[in-house]
């Protein structure tokens, strides 16, 4: 009697849950259908992933608490932008990322590519040591190693002189600086330190969020006037926690002008979240313009995004990207595993003539991720998509560049989990300068890369095509 309740209490959860799936608004059909796959072929294994993964939770006050901080910072902003004007191929994709993240392109920036390795990292330091008011820093990751100590230490020398230093990190992804001498040490010298989506017990937080909802971005900003935009973390290209991937290639950008203050506003919005201190007033200071503002500044917007915050998303504004090219299309990412219209998107650029090139990793750090994009490498091959297979350490850059002017760099990754879960930070940007150089640096990916062919895909193994076609089917969950 007692096996029969289990079982008759098992089908009753089970097609609930099924039934919730199938009734939920706002959810795309593909992700309703593999939930439902999902619990119907696995039923306690689906009921347990549903409960733990199958929606976005994050705590009510939490999500109040962030509504309230955007729409004071809102406020704050205090002006309404003049739109600069903008070429009809890059308006689509500004219009994309204002309807995602709220911010306007602005006009009057700068940037400076820095140099790839750990030499990327001097320059963020060096400013730290030359801030004068406040020094703002965010990153999902940041390790206790050699370039972990080191921005640890130029925030303790700008404590100690008087400069407030906000720091913001991630609990799971900074988890071994939360642990380790550094964060006392910041702590006694001053630094303000929180960390966001903090884990606390497991047991107890999985009854009101979803613990794989992450801060993904990486934001440094100094006294208003300067930020950093980019894919790196804090930590050594040699990246220990996988050291056997190494080294992680990075990007990173240095801004100047009115797109700074976009970026504070980002970093301001996590920090007001769990710090109860008003700092919008230095949203109503607005930083210098860069050496190039006016005539030979570029037209820049950042584009925040997270799971509650708009159902317009990053992807949308890749799309746009992807429908405006022209001429060339690069695309550089770790992980490839889109939606369909973007995918549908990078393959229709390719079957219309534009030259598309997609950069991966030759070795992924997931060889989950790793199989649900071999699943789709022979439609992109067929379409005229150059795939390269990046083999010189695993490939961190996310970039996008456009016919030689619009580039989107930043956290982000082609991926359901940059779109639908984490919360990143991103900058587009028209300028064919900026762009040129993002070009000449994915090509330095492509010279260290081995370009998979349509002949390689239709050569693989049966069992490793029904692999990666199996895991394709849950690549919506992933």
């Amino acid at each position: 009697m007692d096996s029969i309740l289990v079982v008759v209490t098992l089908y009753l959860v089970q097609f609930g849950l099924i039934a919730r799936a199938l009734l939920r608004e706002a959810l795309a059909p593909p992700v309703r259908l593999a939930w439902v796959m999902v619990i119907a072929a696995l039923p306690v294994v689906g009921i347990l992933a549903y409960l733990l993964f199958g929606e976005i939770r994050v705590r009510r006050a939490k999500a109040q608490r962030m509504r309230e901080v955007r729409h004071q910072l809102i406020a704050a902003w205090g002006r309404d932008e003049v739109l600069p004007p903008l070429p009809p191929a890059a308006d689509p994709a500004f219009a994309a990322g204002q309807a995602t993240g709220g911010m306007p392109p602005v006009e009057g920036n700068r940037a400076l590519l820095l140099p790839e390795g750990d030499a990327m990292m001097d320059d963020v330091i060096d400013h730290i040591d030359a801030a004068r008011d406040h020094v703002h820093v965010l990153f999902y990751i940041w390790l206790p190693d050699n370039t972990g100590a080191r921005m640890a230490r130029a925030l303790i020398r700008a404590a100690r002189r008087g400069v407030a230093c906000r720091v913001l990190v991630d609990d799971l992804g900074s988890r071994a600086l939360v642990r380790s001498s550094l964060w006392p040490d910041m702590i006694g010298a001053g630094v303000n330190l929180v960390r966001a989506f903090p884990l606390g017990n497991p047991f107890i937080k999985l009854l009101f969020e979803r613990m794989d909802v992450r801060n993904h971005r990486k934001i440094v900003v100094i006294d208003n006037r300067v930020t950093w935009c980019g894919s790196r973390n804090c930590a050594d290209a040699a990246f220990l926690v996988k050291a056997k991937y190494a080294p992680w290639v990075d990007v990173l950008l240095r801004f100047e002008g009115p797109v700074v203050r976009q970026n504070q506003a980002v970093f301001l919005q996590d920090w007001m979240t769990y710090q109860h201190e008003d700092l919008s007033a230095l949203l109503a200071d607005a930083p210098e313009a860069g050496p190039e503002a006016g005539e030979g500044g570029f037209t820049a917007q950042v584009i925040a995004s997270g799971p509650d915050q708009s159902l317009t998303g990053l992807s949308e504004t890749m799309c746009a990207m992807m429908y405006g090219a022209r001429e060339r299309l690069t695309v550089t990412t770790p992980y490839y595993v889109p939606n369909i219209a973007l995918h549908t998107a990078l393959c229709a650029a390719g079957m219309r003539g534009v030259e598309v090139t997609l950069i991966v990793p030759a070795r992924n750090d997931s060889r989950i991720v790793a199989a649900a994009s071999e699943s789709l490498y022979s439609g992109l091959l067929e379409s005229g998509v150059r795939i390269m297979a990046f083999d010189d350490g695993v490939i961190h850059s996310k970039i996008m560049t456009v016919d030689g002017r619009l580039t989107l760099v930043g956290s982000a990754n082609v991926d359901h989990r940059s779109f639908d879960l984490n919360y990143e930070n991103n900058i587009l940007l028209d300028c064919p300068r900026t762009t040129a150089e993002l070009d000449e640096r994915q090509q330095s990916y492509v010279a260290r890369a081995q370009e998979i062919t349509l002949e390689d895909v239709t050569g693989w193994s049966i069992p490793r095509r029904i692999r990666n076609n199996m895991v394709a089917l849950a690549s919506p969950l992933l």
